[in-house]
C-alpha cells in the first residue's frame, strides 16, 4: 500500500487567542490538519500546531519524497524525511509537518491492521485518564465564572496559563490562584503555566523560585514554563529547589532536544506536543527515555480534536501517566468530532480502542473550518 496523496488543510474561524502578547485572532491559522490518501484508498488524519501557510510549504519540500511511498511504516517513512531534510530546517516547520503526516500514517495502519494506535505502540497499559481543562488566565472573577463553567463539564483537573500571570504583579498573580483555589476547592488539581515561551519573557530563576513557593501554598500540582524555554540551566536548579512539581518542553522538537533535559533531570514533567515534535514516532521514544529517568511524560496539548486523539493513544502506550490536555472550550475540538467526547463521574475520558486514531470525525465541522476542504 503506497501513499497517493497528501493534503494540508487549515483550520481557520475559530483560532483560540492562546494568551501570546501580540494575540491572535479568530481568522488567522495556528492550526492545519493534514490527510494522508492510500492508493488502496485508505486514509489517515494528522494535526499540526502550525499555519496552515507554513505546513502548506513544508509539503512542497517533503511531497517528492512521500508519493509512493510506503503507507503502512510510518515511523520508517517519518525517519526518512527527517533525515533527507536535515540542513533543511531540523526542528522548524519541516519537522511540525511531519508531525502531522506520521500521525496520519499511524491512524492508517492502524485502520489496515484493525487495531487502536496505542497497541501497536506497544499495549495498552490503561483505559481511561485525566484530562485537565487548560483555560487561559484572566482577572480573578473571569477565572472563577470559566473554572465555573469546566466543573459543570465534568473536569477535575484545571490549567491556568499565560494571560496576566507574571506580567503585572505578583499580588495579582497569588489572587488569581487563591480565586481558583477557593472555585474549585481542595479535591480538584490546579497546574498553573506561567507560558515562559511568550515573546521577552521577563523573568529568571529568582522570580520562578519566589512564585513556586507560593503556589505550593495553594497545593498546585505542577509549575509550568516559568523560565524562558532554553534556560536549560535554570530549569534544572528549580527543579531541584522548587517545592512542587515543575513542567516544560512543549517547544522542543525531536527525541534528540530532548536528551539533555532528561539526562539532566531539568524537570519533573516533560510536556512535548505531539503536533510539533516529530509525531507519534518521536513522542513516544521521548516518553520512553523519560520514564527510563524517572520523568512522567504530559503531553502538551493546545489542540485540534485530531491531536488529542493521539495524545489519548499515547497515554494509553506510556508506562506512566496521569493526565492529557484539553483545551475547554475548544471548537477546533467538538466542532470536528462526530460524537462529542463525555467524562466520566470521576472526570476522566475513556481512550478510545477503535482502529487507528480511535476516533469519527464530522465532514460538516472540518468543512466549515477548513472554508469548504472536505475530507
Amino acid at each position: 500500500m503506497k501513499i497517493a496523496k497528501v493534503t494540508c488543510m487549515p483550520l481557520l474561524g475559530a483560532t483560540p487567542d492562546g494568551g501570546w502578547s501580540r494575540g491572535f485572532d479568530a481568522d488567522e491559522s495556528l492550526h492545519a490538519l493534514i490527510e494522508v490518501v492510500s492508493d488502496e484508498g485508505v486514509t489517515g488524519l494528522g494535526s499540526v500546531y502550525t499555519s496552515g501557510d507554513l505546513v502548506a510549504a513544508a509539503l512542497k519540500v517533503l511531497r517528492p519524497m512521500l508519493i509512493g511511498a510506503s503507507a503502512l511504516d510510518p515511523a520508517a517513512v517519518s525517519e526518512n524525511l527527517h533525515q533527507q531534510t536535515f540542513w533543511q530546517g531540523r526542528g522548524g516547520s519541516l519537522t511540525h509537518a511531519i508531525s502531522g503526516i506520521d500521525l496520519a500514517l499511524w491512524d492508517i495502519f492502524g485502520k489496515v491492521t484493525g487495531q487502536p494506535v496505542s497497541r501497536l505502540l506497544g499495549g495498552r497499559r490503561r483505559e481511561s485518564i485525566k484530562p485537565y481543562g487548560s483555560i487561559l488566565m484572566a482577572e480573578p472573577e473571569i477565572v472563577r465564572e470559566r473554572l465555573q463553567a469546566g466543573l459543570a463539564r465534568g473536569f477535575r483537573a484545571f490549567k491556568l496559563g499565560w494571560g496576566p500571570f507574571g506580567r503585572e504583579s505578583h499580588t495579582l498573580d497569588e489572587t488569581i490562584v487563591k480565586t481558583a483555589r477557593e472555585t474549585i476547592g481542595p479535591d480538584v488539581e490546579l497546574m498553573i503555566d506561567a507560558g515562559g515561551s511568550d515573546a521577552y519573557w521577563p523573568h529568571g530563576y529568582k522570580w520562578a523560585i519566589r512564585t513556586a513557593r507560593m503556589l505550593a501554598e495553594y497545593e498546585v500540582t505542577w509549575f509550568e514554563e516559568a523560565l524562558r524555554p532554553d534556560d536549560l540551566e535554570g530549569y534544572i536548579k528549580l527543579t531541584e529547589h522548587a517545592p512542587l512539581p515543575i513542567a516544560a518542553g512543549e517547544v522542543l522538537t525531536r527525541r534528540q532536544a530532548f536528551l539533555p533535559w532528561l539526562e539532566r533531570r531539568a524537570v519533573d514533567y516533560i510536556q512535548p506536543d505531539v503536533t510539533k515534535v516529530g509525531g507519534l514516532t518521536e513522542e513516544h521514544r521521548i516518553g520512553q527515555c523519560a520514564d527510563d529517568h524517572g520523568i512522567m511524560l504530559v503531553p502538551h496539548g493546545w489542540n485540534t480534536a485530531v491531536g488529542l486523539a493521539a495524545d489519548l493513544q499515547l497515554v494509553s502506550a506510556a508506562n506512566t501517566a496521569r493526565w492529557v490536555e484539553y483545551i475547554t472550550p475548544a471548537p477546533y475540538i467538538e466542532d470536528l468530532l462526530a460524537e462529542p467526547m463525555k467524562l466520566d463521574a470521576q472526570g476522566h475520558l475513556r481512550i478510545p480502542d477503535a482502529p487507528g486514531l480511535g476516533l469519527a470525525y464530522n465532514p460538516d465541522g472540518i468543512a466549515k473550518h477548513t472554508r469548504g476542504i472536505k475530507l
